[in-house]
């Protein structure tokens, strides 16, 4: 799953262990959605496009 999270993430100006605490995750689950290792359940997928104040599917797309 693609993502445009390290975008959103550098615009705020926050760290991968910055947003990672205010999402209540570590920096490894940051990265790994980053890089497409790894797909965040809907709950952090509606957590991380909450604090960003836009939708999933801006944020999460299907290749």
């Amino acid at each position: 799953m693609q993502s445009i999270l390290r975008d959103l993430r550098g615009k705020a100006n926050l760290s991968q262990a910055d947003l990672a605490d205010k999402l209540g995750v570590s920096r490894q689950t940051i990265n790994a959605i980053e890089t497409e290792r790894y797909s965040p359940s809907l709950e952090l997928a509606i957590h991380i496009a909450r604090f960003f104040n836009t939708t999933v599917e801006e944020v999460f797309h299907v290749d």
